[in-house]
């Protein structure tokens, strides 16, 4: 891995090409994912079935778009038990982690006869979007349905685009049912998406449509967005590890390149206050990636977004990881804890050198769904909080609202709005 010395200029370098990454730039093939969504928008399942077969080379029609209890069935007998065992206990972590983060309608009541209150409730459908194609991600599934299913969701459907036999991978449905999903169709790319967010006669329109995906599968949600919500437009993952000298060269590497493996466009980034841990991590790299079976990968990800940066200061470490913004960040210093309070910006933080990446993408509990390309700045995990919505409530009685309707119309009729006045005056005429 590249050694290069922090500066201001390599920071904005740095930046700017990270940025170049997200699915905001990939503007080129936005006619072509306008043009599916829209012949999905009035063909429906026509089109469904007409990009099945154009993309995935399989033939599918409205009695096999659904997946059947029967190739569920089978799916559970093809996929070895301990690693159904493994699922179910990965799923009680992260069904627990999100118990947590459950909110309650509240009201205020009083005594002058004034009510205020927020009622919470959950959307009625959801949509999770699962890749297929490269890789299987049944974490992704467990992810994306269960805060949906703790936040009281009461539909929730996937689609994944079938393999070459027309079937779903046999682990993504295994996950998907002990997650809890309602409906599996065998469907996917950017005509999924529309199929949710536009309905068709096989596929019923959802609220939300959550879950990663390809690039046609980024702009389609970015293209839908205001028929539905979304969860976020995802980038390609990254990991940021800030560690001094204390660090252990073996883990950082390990977990740099864990990250690298995902795909060319992943970013890998070690930030650090030592220069002799900068020479011996980029030595690990090197020698992991003779060995690992995602090496050509991992070696393109590193020449274009991998970076081995040596801070002055632990003070411009933490500045220049907080400007980063990375979805995962992994702490390894002297004081874990102590740096971490002085962290803004992050979709995921990692404290201590036994607590690597991929405990959050497989078992901890907390979501591994998590802002990308800088957008920690404002963003956060996918979480029970987006499954839900919340109404305001306002109840006045007569004798509350007359000691303050004066207020009311005069603050109306600043804003030229006598209607609004009026609205509230007309209780008190004499």
């Amino acid at each position: 891995m590249r050694i290069i010395e922090l500066t201001e200029k390599e920071k904005a370098n740095i930046l700017e090409r990270l940025l170049k990454r997200s699915p905001n730039q990939y503007g080129k093939f936005e006619d072509t994912v306008n043009e599916i969504l829209e012949n999905v928008k009035r063909k429906k399942d026509e089109a469904l079935f007409a990009y099945t077969k154009q993309f995935d080379g399989v033939e599918i029609t409205a009695d096999s778009i659904r997946v059947t209890e029967e190739e569920i069935a089978a799916a559970y007998k093809k996929v070895d038990t301990h690693l159904v065992e493994i699922i179910r206990k990965a799923l009680k972590n992260i069904r627990e982690y999100h118990e947590k983060q459950v909110r309650y309608s509240w009201f205020d009541s009083k005594p002058d006869g004034t009510m205020l209150g927020q009622k919470v409730t959950a959307l009625e459908r959801v949509g999770v979007y699962v890749p297929g194609g490269k890789a299987v991600y049944p974490s992704s599934v467990l992810m994306n349905i269960v805060p949906a299913k703790v936040a009281g969701v009461e539909h929730i459907i996937m689609t994944t685009p079938p393999g070459k036999d027309g079937l779903v991978y046999p682990v993504t449905l295994v996950a998907a049912r002990e997650a809890g999903v309602d409906e599996v169709y065998k469907v996917g790319g950017a005509q999924a998406i529309g199929a949710l967010a536009f309905g068709t006669e096989s596929i019923q329109k959802v609220d939300k449509i959550v879950g990663p995906g390809n690039i046609f599968v980024a702009l389609a949600k970015k293209a839908v967005y205001g028929h539905v919500s979304i969860d976020s437009i995802a980038g390609p993952s990254e990991i940021l590890v800030l560690a001094d000298e204390t660090a252990n060269p073996h883990y950082v590497a390990a977990d740099l390149l864990s990250q690298a493996e995902h795909d060319e466009l992943a970013s890998a980034i070690l930030v650090t206050t030592s220069r002799e841990l900068a020479e011996a991590v980029s030595k690990e790299a090197d020698h992991f990636i003779k060995k690992l079976s995602r090496s050509e990968i991992i070696q393109k990800s590193l020449d274009s977004y991998g970076y081995i940066l040596v801070a002055d200061s632990m003070e411009e470490a933490i500045e220049t990881a907080n400007e980063i913004a990375s979805e995962h960040l992994e702490i390894m210093t002297k004081n874990p804890f102590d740096t971490m309070t002085r962290i803004r910006n992050a979709g995921a933080i990692f404290l201590g050198e036994y607590s690597s990446e991929p405990l959050g993408d497989y078992f901890a509990g907390p979501n591994h769904v998590l802002p990308t390309n800088g957008t920690a700045k404002f963003f956060s995990p996918l979480s029970v909080d987006d499954f839900i919505k919340k109404s305001s409530i306002i109840s006045y009685s007569r004798e509350a609202l007359e000691a303050i309707h004066k207020d009311i119309e005069d603050f109306a009729s600043a804003e030229k709005l006598t209607a609004h006045a009026n609205s509230i005056a007309v209780r008190f005429e004499k």
